[in-house]
């Protein structure tokens, strides 16, 4: 009797109490998703802070260093000895090397037992060696690792020249020791590379082929042969550097200035160069430029291929990306047309309407200024607020200007004010990345204006939601 008693029991369902406060609470959670979500998706603007500045223009080139460039053959066959020391100049008459063709004097010296002492003076010289390599070595120009160890060959050979010395004088008198005088004054340089005889007129594109390019070191104690190349003499202190200069208008800019401010990049040593413009490949659009120098000649004697900058006017105005330069269409009234109403002065129209009974009339429309011509007495007007057709009342005239001619502005978007309103710039100069602008121009940029970086993601007059500010680098 129990067990159907127990049967008839139903479970209870509360019923769902809905009441204005768990609606007020669903429509806000569902709002707040759909803002989230309209936030996730719009693409919002990122602004700069115009400030005035300077394009950064790469005018370093890599130029052939030309010379008078003379090459010394050994007058004999055997080991050569050098006395004066390269990169110094020698005055005709001076001792620049000896060989020995008997092979006594190397026998002589290695029997020596006196180990030279090396001065203060001598560890500078080849500490200086060294710290200049460590602080121009590249891993992508290897080739310089053998360079290095021919200078210090060299500067190893010289220290101890006095050794030398002093065991061909013990020799006085013995045969097969021959000491070469210079025949004329200059600067002294042990290695040679075939462009000795280059000229100016006679470089190409691969000239500049640096893979190709050889340079054979002569190094103190080692057998030559009759005839060999042993040394070269500089003999001039007037030399020049040939760059290329790919653009037309940077030819001309050289050719208009004469005289151009020269840094080597090498030590950054800043002087003057003549400007001359040799041939040009028409194939690659490259020209060939000179720059002669009557200094420093010496600094750079063992170098062939120089980086070179250079020191043009600095181009300073407004700097803005170009990301955020744009074009906008306007439409362009006569001067005569544009009247000024009300007390505040507002700039505007007086445009041809009609009335509920079809009767001819006028009205005025205010129409934002972008641009004056003032030599042609051309107003650009913004076209939202005008359309094609519209006739145009002269003041205190029954003349009309019919609305149809248009003209683009290259300008910015400025968002100062929380909407996108464009301003049209006049560019100075730009590069692949910024442009300098025209700074106080009339319905212009100021400086520390807000413009939208991107010009492709604004509509004009929109509202903007901005990312960030950002300034320009000085």
């Amino acid at each position: 009797m129990a067990q159907e008693n127990n049967s008839n029991i139903k479970k209870y369902h509360r019923p769902l109490n809905i009441n204005i406060g768990m609606i007020i609470f669903g429509v806000m959670f569902i709002y707040i998703i759909i803002c989230i979500i309209m936030y996730m998706q719009t693409e919002h603007l990122r602004g700069y802070e115009v400030k005035t500045g300077s394009l950064t223009v790469n005018n370093v080139y890599r130029g052939i260093a030309l010379r008078e460039e003379t090459i010394y053959e050994s007058i004999d066959a055997g080991y050569v000895y050098y006395f004066a020391p390269e990169g110094t100049h020698v005055a005709c008459g001076d001792l620049v090397y000896a060989v020995d063709s008997s092979g006594k004097l190397a026998e002589l010296m290695n029997e020596t037992t006196d180990e030279k002492n090396l001065t203060n003076s001598d560890y500078n010289s080849l500490k200086t060696k060294i710290v200049n390599y460590r602080s121009n070595f590249q891993e992508t120009d290897f080739s310089t690792v053998y360079d290095f160890k021919y200078d210090l060959q060299s500067e190893v050979a010289k220290l101890s020249n006095q050794t030398v010395l002093s065991a061909m004088d013990e020799m006085a008198g013995a045969a097969g020791i021959s000491r070469c005088y210079a025949d004329r004054a200059g600067a002294v340089v042990f290695s040679s590379d075939g462009y000795e005889e280059l000229t100016p007129q006679g470089i190409t594109l691969e000239s500049f082929n640096e893979e190709n390019y050889n340079r054979n070191q002569y190094l103190a104690a080692n057998r030559f042969g009759k005839n060999d190349a042993v040394y070269k003499l500089v003999t001039n202190e007037d030399w020049e550097i040939v760059i290329q200069v790919d653009s037309e208008e940077r030819v001309q800019e050289l050719q208009e200035a004469e005289y151009v401010k020269v840094k080597f990049m090498e030590d950054q040593y800043e002087t003057w160069g003549k400007v001359t413009v040799y041939g040009r490949d028409e194939e690659e659009g490259i020209t060939f430029v000179g720059l002669s120098f009557t200094t420093s000649m010496i600094n750079y004697i063992t170098d062939r291929f120089l980086d070179v900058e250079l020191i043009l006017e600095e181009d300073t105005g407004l700097k803005i990306p170009n990301s955020a330069i744009a074009q906008r269409n306007f439409f362009l009234i006569d001067e005569d047309y544009i009247v000024e109403h009300g007390n505040d002065k507002k700039q505007g129209v007086m445009r041809q309407t009609f009335t509920e009974d079809n009767e001819i009339t006028s009205e005025f429309v205010e129409t934002p200024i972008y641009n004056v011509d003032e030599k042609e007495g051309i107003y650009y007007v913004d076209e939202s607020v005008l359309k094609v057709g519209d006739v145009l009342y002269k003041e205190d005239s029954t003349e009309t200007y019919t609305v149809s001619m248009q003209a683009s502005l290259t300008g910015v978007y400025n968002i100062n004010k929380g909407y996108a309103d464009f301003k049209r710039i006049i560019v100075l100069y730009d590069n692949d990345e910024y442009s300098i602008v025209e700074s106080n121009t009339t319905y212009g940029l100021r400086p520390y204006d807000y413009i939208a970086l991107d010009a492709s993601t604004v509509v004009a007059d929109q509202f903007v939601h901005e990312k960030g500010v950002d300034n320009f680098p000085e």
